[in-house]
């Protein structure tokens, strides 16, 4: 002999479920319509959420293409000028930053 009753099958609790409700005065359902109506929307954002906006961005890698027989010198003369191009980049970022520190007054 079991205490607990046998597992109900899916119609049998959804029938029961309609014979509760119509038991009940109109306002009753409204407001437990509107509780799991909002508790719904809740759940939904939470699972939503947290896919919008977590992909990285797409990052586009430009690759110079070189010829396989440069040679020793044509390599350290690439470097300089991209080292030079660097610090002239350096140079025009630093003057941009204490031209706006002299509009600040600091």
């Amino acid at each position: 002999m079991s205490w607990l009753p046998k597992p109900s099958s899916p119609r049998a609790v959804f029938r029961d479920f309609l014979s509760f409700v119509r038991q009940r005065e109109r306002e009753h359902v409204i407001g437990a319509s509107l509780a799991f109506l909002v508790t719904l929307i809740i759940l939904l954002i939470f699972l939503i959420d947290p896919k919008v906006n977590t992909a990285p961005p797409e990052q586009i890698t430009y690759a110079d293409i070189y010829p396989a027989n440069r040679t020793d010198a044509q390599i350290i003369a690439d470097q300089k000028k991209d080292a030079a191009a660097r610090a002239a980049f350096k140079k025009e970022k630093q003057r941009q930053f204490q031209e706006i520190e002299n509009k600040l007054g600091m």
